[in-house]
């Protein structure tokens, strides 16, 4: 396989950690950059020894969304080969929502428009205390077509509506009142706590956690009755696994 150029990608016990790697463009996307991610992610989806993938960006920001030169090829190309394009970082929303194990994406500094999009798209998202979110693509007459589909799902109707229309960054504590992330951290010690927090979300049962997080994306488009049942097979089947009946003896055993 050829090397990652504009990511590292390295796995460090249970933790496939992704780091989007140009610091100096903010971590901006481009398509080499998209298919490098892909291509980390489904290496780490293929590990039987990773647990969790944690991603994260290099120097002070996360990601600043579309790289200027990408956005001037975006100008010029034709509707055939924006498709393409646009599609290329609509997979990867998908190939994160599909992959077996937990993402929990670090986010320090700015995770602005595909940014924000690839930061949300992950299964838990830690904030440092000074870091910003934002959808600035109406701003340049552009539409966040493919993240409001993570953002929908994410927060309130009218909440989502105002986040994306008025293209203003927001600061981390109102992305946790809003519900769009999950923990904020000292800016002093959030690669420690970041640090904390995979490696105990690396204890879990691999398999409830697989199955777990396949469960709560399938439920996403169903009845409730059907949700149920599909809970049913997941439950039952959970209970064949070697981790469940380990967890039941143990429980047993303290009780």
């Amino acid at each position: 396989m050829p090397a990652f150029h504009k990511i590292v990608y390295a796995v460090d016990g249970p933790v496939a950690r992704l780091t989007l790697h140009r610091p100096e463009k903010r971590n901006a996307l481009d398509s080499q950059m998209v298919s490098e991610i892909r291509r980390a992610l489904a290496d780490s989806a293929a590990d039987p020894e990773v647990r969790v993938v944690l991603l994260s960006g290099a120097g002070k920001d996360f990601c600043a969304g579309a790289d200027l030169a990408a956005l001037n090829q975006i100008a010029n190309a034709s509707v055939m080969e924006n498709v393409a394009d646009a599609r290329q970082l609509a997979d990867t929303f998908l190939d994160m929502r599909r992959h077996p194990r937990p993402i929990v994406a670090a986010v320090r500094g700015r995770a602005l428009a595909g940014g924000c999009g690839i930061a949300t798209a992950a299964d838990i998202i830690l904030a440092a205390e000074s870091a910003q979110f934002g959808y600035p693509e109406v701003k340049i007459g552009f539409v966040p077509a493919m993240v409001m589909a993570i953002v929908r799902r994410s927060v309130s109707e009218k909440r989502a509506f105002e986040l994306l229309t008025s293209g203003e960054t927001f600061p981390a504590r109102t992305a946790l009142e809003i519900g769009m992330i999950n923990r904020i951290f000292p800016d002093a010690t959030f690669d420690r706590e970041v640090e904390s927090y995979t490696a105990q979300l690396a204890t879990r049962s691999h398999s409830a956690l697989s199955m777990t997080k396949g469960l709560l994306y399938q439920i996403d488009a169903m009845t409730f009755e059907a949700a149920l049942s599909a809970g049913v097979n997941i439950n039952a089947l959970a209970r064949t696994t070697d981790d469940c009946r380990r967890g039941i003896q143990q429980f047993v055993k303290k009780s």
